[in-house]
């Protein structure tokens, strides 16, 4: 069925925000993009003039969607090769979503991200359009098919399974670059002392390389251990540069609304580390390398014009 302009313009009034629960829910730009336009395409079959409210309408295709890409996905993850991250964001990419409350700013960090990945397909669908877009739980009920207090009960589950006891930083731009010049200068002296006190106790490193580029095959902890895995990792060498195929220059960034490391070569963003702080110190730093999930982040970087002096190069 075609579609008039007008109901056209509606759906991308809609993308926005469409695009942001998407992301919450799937942890990948991708896949949060072909999961909207698959909801374009039942959009475009339906009767849409007799659809009454059709920011619920899209909103409930697109969960259900989401909802059967995450069952999937829990499968696929069981062979894929190493430690799987979800793809991080840089800073102003409009999928990130609303960031008017601390909820929401928490909700797209990436820390919780990766905690979600802890959660069932209803309680991640409950908890991000919760939390992330003030949704009500009667509209969750109608979204889901479930009632009403289930779906308070199953907020309260997903909350209480994302729940580590540590109380994270809320950060601005110069603090996170402080944080990162910080880091980086630690991790480049080739001393370990300087990064352990950066670190707390029982921090923990975990990249994710798809199987494409090394990487640890799963997260390790201790923050001695840390400290001598980064101050390796960080040490230049000409192996290294003929495995990323250049030079890589490192920037102080944000992803996904924290302090990240961007790792550059040639206008190609080759890895995103993302450091979760608390008022403790580093707890976590885990680095996104698998090209597959930088596509985003390189097309954001070129846009952004950056000609700032990388802190570090190789």
């Amino acid at each position: 069925m075609a579609l008039l302009t007008s109901d056209v313009d509606r759906f991308e009034k809609a993308r926005p925000r469409l695009e942001a629960i998407a992301y919450r829910m799937l942890g990948s730009s991708a896949e949060a993009e072909d999961a909207v336009q698959e909801t374009f395409l039942r959009w475009q079959a339906a009767d849409v003039g007799r659809v009454e409210v059709p920011e619920a309408w899209l909103t409930k295709v697109l969960t259900n969607h989401c909802l059967n890409q995450l069952t999937s996905a829990r499968a696929r993850r069981e062979t894929y090769v190493g430690q799987w991250l979800p793809e991080p964001l840089l800073a102003g990419d409009p999928m990130l979503g609303p960031a008017d409350t601390a909820e929401q700013r928490e909700s797209v960090s990436y820390a919780v991200l990766v905690l979600l990945e802890r959660l069932t397909p209803n309680e991640r669908a409950v908890y991000v359009l919760r939390e992330a877009f003030a949704y009500t739980h009667r509209e969750i009920a109608e979204i889901l098919d479930i009632g009403e207090a289930a779906s308070q009960q199953i907020f309260h589950r997903a909350k209480k399974h994302l729940a580590d006891g540590r109380a994270r930083t809320e950060i601005d731009e110069a603090a996170a670059r402080r944080i990162v010049e910080e880091f980086l200068a630690a991790a480049t002296s080739g001393r370990t002392e300087p990064l352990v006190r950066l670190l707390t106790q029982d921090s923990l490193v975990v990249g994710d390389g798809g199987g494409k580029v090394p990487a640890r095959a799963g997260a390790f902890g201790g923050a001695l251990a840390v400290a001598r895995f980064l101050r390796g990792l960080f040490r230049p060498s000409d192996a290294k540069r003929a495995l990323v195929g250049g030079s890589p220059a490192f920037y102080a960034s944000t992803a996904n609304g924290g302090p990240a490391i961007v790792a550059v070569v040639d206008g190609r963003v080759i890895g995103i580390t993302c450091l979760d702080v608390t008022p403790d110190g580093i707890v976590a730093v885990r680095s996104q390398v698998n090209p597959d999930k930088l596509d985003r982040a390189t097309e954001r970087w070129a846009a952004g014009g950056h000609e700032e002096v990388p802190l570090f190069t190789f």
